[in-house]
């Protein structure tokens, strides 16, 4: 089945409709989840420096590393939910590792869309379709940052302009969620993630497994 747009976000809808109230229920938790970081963070600001408003360096890493963890759980949550969805449970939020892992995989994919980004707008959303998908194959197949990375790249080729529509479409999905008074961002958020998590699944299996690392054959001694 190749991929198109139209079949991810009908997944990501269709998908959704199985299970409405539980997935809304998940995104307000992951909000909280969020608001709890920020709030952990302004507490450390304010005891170091008496003013929320000033980010300390242990601030950032504190932020840093709750960030790292809820995001990652939310990785982990969707990709558990496109592969089960009648009994994939708020539980699937809790998914540790690989940390180390994962955030490489987040500082280099931001790194790289930054630098495209000052290069020239172009770069920069090359760089966003390129390696798109690192940081759920990195909780999916638990693969190193950089081979993350290059299997995204390798998922990505031949279908850039695809890809660019369907970030797009999620993007005006959302959007259409922050016109509805903001609570429309509970539906669109699941909606949205579920089609993101289809398009990479379908990519996967278009593209096949990887090429076979060979090892260097040796040089006979005379």
């Amino acid at each position: 089945m190749g991929f198109s747009i139209g079949s991810a976000v009908d997944f990501g809808w269709e998908t959704f409709k199985k299970r409405p109230w539980f997935f809304v229920g998940t995104s307000l938790v992951i909000l909280l989840l969020n608001i709890a970081a920020g709030a952990v963070t302004s507490v450390i600001d304010a005891g170091l420096t008496g003013s929320m408003d000033k980010t300390t360096p242990i601030s950032f890493m504190a932020d840093l590393v709750l960030g790292t963890f809820i995001n990652m759980g939310v990785t982990a949550f969707y990709l558990n939910a496109y592969d089960n969805p009648d009994t994939v449970s708020l539980a699937s939020l809790w998914h540790p590792q690989p940390f180390w892992k994962f955030l490489a995989a987040s500082l280099l994919l931001g790194l790289a869309i930054v630098i495209g980004f000052l290069l020239l707008i172009v770069p920069g959303v090359i760089f966003t379709l390129m390696f798109m998908f690192a940081t759920f194959i990195v909780v999916d197949r638990e693969l190193g940052p950089i081979e993350a990375m290059k299997e995204s790249k390798r998922l990505a080729h031949g279908h850039k302009w695809a890809l660019l529509g369907f970030v797009l479409m999620l993007a005006l999905i959302n959007l259409l969620g922050v016109l509805a008074l903001g609570v429309g961002l509970l539906v669109s958020i699941p909606v949205s993630s579920l089609a993101f998590v289809h398009a990479y699944r379908t990519l996967t299996a278009n593209a096949g497994p990887p090429p076979a690392i060979t090892a260097p054959t040796a040089t006979p001694v005379p």
